[in-house]
């Protein structure tokens, strides 16, 4: 394949962007629909290019392949230059991106129709894409830097798409700066690793600071901080505690916008970048950040699936969801880095691959259902497996890929997850086996309340099934959720997958289908067999139950503690003060002392000639007498 179709990649979905932004809209907004299908066409060639990518790619002799880089800023010794780096980790994740962003953009033509923002929306969809395939391709921290950037105002647009809504407005403000504050720390990583390396190459870094560690020139206390600064960016972007705080707000954004981000661009990008730097972590003067990383994965699983336990809106709970696979995914990359990089790389990304398509599929369930019902409240649902049939059947295989359930592709993944924690973290290892039966139970409590029973809503004549343009991308990421873990991502990766029979002989699947079919069970005898009151149960663990309602007061601690108390009421408060009586209390002060100088000089001008004459040979006798008096000492 030619070297420019690696560009046309990324720069396809972009052209989209610039088509619908400069062309479409202005000349053609009387055929709004014309956008969806220049986002769709755009993007199905970018799906077409990355595939052959992947087929290259695997049948290449040596990689990365070699695509020359364009120069964009030589000065002198200083130069920059925009490449592109081509490897199995890319191969996979342009696949992944493209086909994932596919299937939503054909939804969306069902869930956005009607919708005054219709052309809009497809070009900030385009835009998002075209951003994260850029991230993907970067051969360079900075070229990265600049997408990674790209991506957070794409997410910051669509969140708000709804931007008359206050909820959607102040949620995508919320994802913003939260996640700047992990960017923060990124950028200040970037900067540190040039200053030590004097390169943004991202093949080159490791092995120059592993050698700058030999020489001497630099500490691994350093190595370590700047690794910590690269996870600090993921943590922002992927809502890894303790910044998880902005993505389940997040979903006040259109239900496919919702898809797109927790399945293969946003969250996806913090995953991508600890895997893409993960030679780096794994420096043997850089385990420390390997380890947080590890920690910080494993803590968030268990954390964010307790909260989705007692969510009453389905697009809330499937937001806990994302955050604790996305703790999975850290988890795998920590643990399994331990023991190779290609190990690392291999486990994180292939589970980050599964749950692509099924947490895809998982949001346009919920769009589906919201399309039938308009609410998102499962405690106004019920019964629609008989109205929805199709997107039951969808939701269904998704739930069962999530919670790890043999064949589905989730159980594989998460399989090699904990197979790696158990040999290399072991106390994680054990919060990940508490995580699949809470997984299991939070989503399977979705489900039930969702389309069993008998339908507690309004609106009954109302309830449908979904169109076509919506069933059939539901339809396919179905069948990705069933077989995906067939399909050798692991192995091709550079890991190794169980085999297909290995449950039979291996006694940790084994242990998470238990636990994961107790999840299930226990889902059905509270909120379908009705065996065990929810009800009762909330108000025998009442503490419990407040805790993971009110998300252990996390939003109450940053918004009302730190941003009101600490930082309005304090910090700026103090800042206001220092700026009214010092600054202009300087400034203001300064011009009063001359005002009133000149006030006082003013009054000497009488207008009386005698008086100026007096004054001017006053004036001269005392300098003649000075002038003496130094002549003379």
């Amino acid at each position: 394949m030619p070297e420019i179709a690696y560009w046309l990649t990324f720069l396809l979905p972009l052209f989209s962007f610039l088509i619908i932004s400069l062309f479409l809209r202005p000349f053609f907004n009387h055929q709004p629909r014309l956008s969806g299908y220049v986002t769709i066409g755009t993007i199905a060639l970018s799906l077409l290019l990355s595939i052959i990518a992947l087929i290259e790619v695997s049948q290449a002799s040596q990689l990365p392949l070699p695509i020359k880089p364009l120069e964009w800023v030589p000065l002198g010794d200083f130069e920059i230059s925009i490449g592109l780096l081509i490897d199995r980790l890319t191969a996979v994740m342009l696949v992944v991106v493209t086909s994932v962003s596919l299937m939503v953009q054909i939804y969306s033509q069902g869930y956005m129709q009607g919708d005054p923002g219709y052309q809009r929306y497809f070009a900030f969809m385009s835009l998002f894409t075209a951003s994260m395939l850029g991230l993907v391709l970067a051969s360079n921290l900075l070229f990265l830097y600049v997408f990674w950037e790209l991506v957070g105002l794409c997410s910051y647009l669509l969140i708000g798409f709804w931007f008359h809504r206050p909820s959607a407005a102040a949620a995508a403000k919320k994802a913003f700066l939260v996640t700047r504050l992990g960017d923060f720390g990124f950028l200040a990583a970037v900067i540190g690793i040039y200053f030590n390396t004097g390169t943004f190459d991202i093949l080159r870094i490791p092995e120059l600071l592993h050698a700058a560690y030999l020489a001497g020139t630099l500490s691994g206390t350093v190595i370590t901080w700047l690794a910590v600064g690269i996870f600090s960016g993921a943590v922002g972007k992927s809502a890894q505690f303790p910044l998880h705080v902005w993505l389940p707000d997040a979903m006040e954004g259109p239900t496919p916008v919702s898809s797109l981000i927790h399945a293969a661009t946003m969250v996806a990008a913090g995953v991508f970048l600890v895997a893409r730097m993960l030679p780096l972590f794994a420096l043997p003067e850089a385990q420390t950040a390997l380890t947080v990383v590890a920690v910080i994965g494993g803590f968030t699983a268990i954390f964010a699936a307790s909260m989705g336990l007692v969510m009453n809106d389905i697009k809330r709970v499937l937001a806990y969801s994302t955050i604790s696979q996305l703790g999975y995914m850290m988890l795998g990359l920590g643990a399994a880095g331990r023991v190779g990089i290609e190990a690392g790389i291999a486990v994180g990304i292939f589970h980050l691959f599964t749950h692509a398509y099924f947490k895809c599929l998982l949001f346009l369930g919920a769009g589906s259902v919201n399309h039938a019902t308009g609410t998102f409240d499962m405690r106004e649902m019920g019964g629609l497996r008989k109205y929805q049939p199709w997107t039951f059947a969808a939701f269904l295989a998704a739930s069962l890929s999530i919670s790890g359930i043999w064949p589905f592709a989730g159980f594989w993944s998460k399989d090699e997850i904990l197979i790696y924690a158990l040999e290399q973290r072991p106390v994680l290892f054990y919060l990940a086996m508490i995580t699949v039966f809470l997984t299991a139970l939070y989503i399977f409590r979705a489900l039930f309340m969702t389309f069993g029973g008998e339908y507690r809503g309004k609106n009954r004549e109302h309830l449908h099934e979904s169109p076509p343009v919506m069933v059939v991308p539901m339809v396919i990421l179905a069948i990705m959720s069933v077989v995906g873990g067939f399909l050798g991502v692991g192995h091709f990766l550079g890991g190794e997958e169980p085999g297909l029979f290995e449950v039979l002989t291996h006694p940790l699947p084994w242990v998470g289908l238990v636990l994961a079919g107790l999840g299930i069970f226990l889902a059905y005898a509270i909120y379908s067999a009705r065996w065990l009151s929810a009800e009762a149960i909330g108000r025998s663990f009442r503490p419990l139950y407040v805790m993971l309602s009110r998300k252990y007061w996390f939003d109450d601690l940053y918004e009302g503690v730190i941003v009101v108390r600490l930082l309005v009421s304090g910090i700026f408060r103090l800042c206001h003060l220092f700026d009214v009586y010092i600054v202009d209390g300087l400034v203001n002060g300064l011009a009063q002392a001359t005002v009133a100088v000149g006030g006082g000089l003013r009054k000497l001008q009488m207008g009386q000639l005698q008086e100026y004459g007096l004054a001017i040979g006053l004036g001269i006798i005392v300098i003649l007498a000075i002038l003496l008096i130094g002549f003379y000492t």
